[in-house]
Formats: C-alpha cells, sequence, structure tokens
C-alpha cells in the first residue's frame, strides 16, 4: 500500500464534534502537524471527513 502524509491547515475551533474527535484520532491536534499513514480505507475515509481542515500528499 502507498503511504500519505496529512498536515493539519485549518482551526478545529467552532467544527462540529465530529470533525474534531476525527483530528484527534488522526493525531493531529495543533495546525501544521503532520503524521504520516498507509493509505487503508480506514484512514481515506477519516481524511475524507476532515478533508478541508487538512492537506494530503502521496509519499
Amino acid at each position: 500500500m502507498s503511504k500519505i502524509r496529512v498536515t493539519q491547515i485549518k482551526s478545529a475551533i467552532d467544527r462540529p464534534e465530529n470533525q474534531k474527535r476525527t483530528l484527534i484520532a488522526l493525531g493531529l491536534n495543533k495546525i501544521n502537524k503532520s503524521k504520516e499513514f498507509e493509505a487503508n480505507p480506514m484512514i481515506l475515509g477519516m481524511v475524507r471527513v476532515v478533508n478541508h481542515l487538512v492537506k494530503v500528499e502521496n509519499i
């Protein structure tokens, strides 16, 4: 599987609770923080929920 890097680019303030919890589950809690993941369906689904708050890059 390919790897992706997910970087938070916007704040979670004034966002619905499910989006806040998704960011926490991804390990993102500060702007410009990045994490690398295997691109599996579970991670891609979580990224889709918060795609307007994060930037995704293929590695």
